[in-house]
């Protein structure tokens, strides 16, 4: 066996030593997780349970939301944002930066109703001429904490069109409710975060934002600092970053972290 295959197994030993244990010391940890990967951790956290018999509560809000309630001091074990939420509870203390495990990324996608044609999105100018052109569009709104909201209002602005756009726009109350909007005809366009569109019935992607009006989301796990018994929460956080969790997080539609 080589050094190298032998600090993989070392690796592995680590991960399923914090799996094993009486039953006594199985423990339940709260979580509050960003919409955007509700899909990856109720896979993920039933698979966790059955491994380590750790109980998950998981809540989802808008990554905004989240990050806004941990630094409000709500009693969580761990939270799952995007890293700019992440490192601002860095510096508020409600987080170890060598308490943060990255997961994953995504990006933000155009999608029309099944069946539709498909504009040309490929150049922020043929960007712009489709959303004029669109009789409807519908993404989540900005004052809801939606990372993927925020940023395409940013991107109105940019493409000079944000008022103009103010009389198509219908917002989606919730992070589903973009694709099932775009299915049933009650908008032309939707965006959203790439892995929240793509296995939505009735829907095709028509591709990614373009060239630098794209935004890249980046997802990470902490554990909230003061904890009196961190083993439970570190144990998710590490599994999270296993190559089980990676390949569910690919099937979800997400580029995981590196390992």
């Amino acid at each position: 066996m080589t050094i190298q295959s032998l600090g993989v197994l070392g690796a592995l030993q680590a991960i399923c030593l914090l799996f094993v244990g009486p039953a006594a010391q199985a423990a339940e940890i709260s979580v509050l997780c960003a919409n955007g990967m509700q899909a990856v951790m109720e896979d993920l956290g039933t698979r966790f349970e059955r491994a380590s018999g750790h109980k998950l509560s998981i809540a989802f809000a808008t990554g905004g939301a989240a990050s806004k309630r941990a630094a409000e001091g709500e009693v969580m074990d761990v939270v799952i944002a995007p890293t700019p939420g992440i490192d601002a509870l860095v510096k508020l203390g409600r987080v170890k930066q060598d308490d943060i495990a990255t997961l994953a990324s995504t990006g933000i996608s155009v999608a029309v109703r099944q069946g539709s044609a498909k504009p040309d999105i490929s150049t922020p100018e043929a960007l712009k001429r489709a959303l004029l052109s669109a009789k409807s569009i519908t993404y989540l709104n900005p004052k809801d904490g939606a990372a993927s909201g925020i940023h395409f209002a940013k991107v109105l602005d940019r493409l000079a069109i944000g008022e103009e756009m103010k009389t198509k726009t219908v917002f989606a109350s919730k992070t589903d409710a973009v694709g099932s909007m775009v299915a049933n005809g009650e908008a032309e366009l939707g965006i959203l975060q790439y892995q929240l569109l793509f296995a939505v019935p009735g829907i095709e992607i028509v591709g990614p934002l373009p060239g630098d009006l794209q935004s890249s989301t980046v997802f990470a796990a902490a554990i909230l600092s003061g904890l009196k018994d961190e083993a439970g929460p570190r144990a998710l956080t590490t599994y999270l970053r296993t190559p089980e969790a990676a390949a569910v997080i690919k099937a979800k539609g997400m580029e995981p972290a590196a390992p």
